[in-house]
């Protein structure tokens, strides 16, 4: 796959200046403008968009974001290559080789409300014991949980939300009222 090729070679090279923590901060700016102006890498990928004028905006990206060179550098090959639409896709792949070899294991952890600094360290700490792992708690909010937490670490949930806990408890009710239900017809 082209994504996971290109991000295993800036790992590599980023590993090797150790620059990998400035390389992931810079390309998540990056990810962060293209989310927020998609045209900017609809443009970059265009191929109805002259490869000078691509040129060009990159260079006015930089010039008012700037970036480690490494970052800057492999945005360019990436432009030049044609492979600037996959920014996306190699940013993951990137953000997962760094992880790998650091050892390093994300949480999303989606909360109610805000959790403080304290509360967050404890969740990393808990996590990191659970899973043997150094774990890096990724905070997000949802007042629709009502309270509690849920964690997602890879592919697997840890759902200990009240909400869930209700929509439980309202399926079994459910559940137990069409079973007496039917135990009454058939006395």
């Amino acid at each position: 796959m082209v994504a996971r090729r290109y991000a295993r070679s800036l790992a590599d090279v980023a590993f090797e200046e150790k620059a990998a923590e400035r390389v992931i901060a810079d390309l998540e700016r990056f990810q962060e403008i293209f989310a927020a102006v998609p045209d900017v890498l609809e443009a970059l990928a265009s191929p109805a968009v002259a490869r000078a004028a691509k040129g060009r905006l990159l260079d006015e990206l930089l010039g008012r974001y700037p970036v480690s060179p490494l970052a800057s550098n492999f945005l360019y090959v990436l432009l030049r290559n044609n492979r600037i639409r996959y920014f996306p896709a190699i940013l993951g792949e990137f953000r997962k080789t760094i992880d790998a070899r650091l050892g390093l294991v994300r949480a999303r952890v989606t909360s109610a409300a805000p959790l403080g600094e304290p509360e967050l360290k404890r969740m990393e700490a808990g996590l990191s014991r659970f899973t043997g792992a150094r774990v890096q708690v990724e905070p997000r909010t949802d007042p629709g949980l009502l309270g509690g937490v849920m964690v997602e670490i890879g592919s697997t949930v840890y759902d200990g939300s009240i909400r869930t806990r209700l929509e439980e408890m309202k399926r079994r009710l459910a559940e137990n009222h069409r079973e007496s239900r039917s135990e009454t017809r058939q006395d």
